[in-house]
C-alpha cells in the first residue's frame, strides 16, 4: 500500500514571508497561526492557536513572496518534514515544517 503524507491548513500568517535564493532556487518562510475553538470543563468557549512553519521553494515561493504579508488568512497543502539538529551543549533538538506545493490566498493583495 502507498502511504502519503500530506497536510491541509487554512490559517492566518503570523509574519510577512521572509524570502532567500539559495542554489538558484527562490525559498519562503513564514509561521501560520491556527485556531481550535472548544469548550472547557465549566462550559466557557476557549481558543487554542497552533503555530505551524511553513516553507515553500521555486514559483510557489516567489508567489506568497510578492503578495502575501501578515495577518492575511491563506490555505496551504503540502507535506510534512521532521528535521533534527543538535545545540551547542550537544542536545538533539526536532522541528517540524510544512513544506508547501499549493497555496489559496483567501484575503490580502489580488494578483493583478
Amino acid at each position: 500500500k502507498t502511504m502519503e503524507n500530506q497536510v491541509q491548513l487554512i490559517g492566518h500568517l503570523g509574519m510577512n514571508p521572509d524570502s532567500k535564493e539559495i542554489n538558484k532556487s527562490a525559498k519562503t518562510t513564514f509561521t501560520l497561526a491556527t485556531n481550535t475553538v472548544y469548550r472547557d470543563g465549566d462550559g466557557n468557549k476557549k481558543t487554542m492557536t497552533d503555530w505551524h512553519n511553513i516553507i515553500a521553494w521555486g514559483g510557489l515561493a516567489q508567489t506568497m513572496e510578492r503578495y502575501l504579508k501578515k495577518g492575511d488568512k491563506v490555505g496551504i497543502s503540502g507535506r510534512l518534514v521532521t528535521r533534527s539538529y543538535e545545540n551547542a551543549e550537544g542536545v538533539k533538538k526536532y522541528f517540524t515544517e510544512v513544506v508547501a506545493k499549493d497555496m489559496l490566498m483567501l484575503g490580502g493583495k489580488k494578483p493583478e
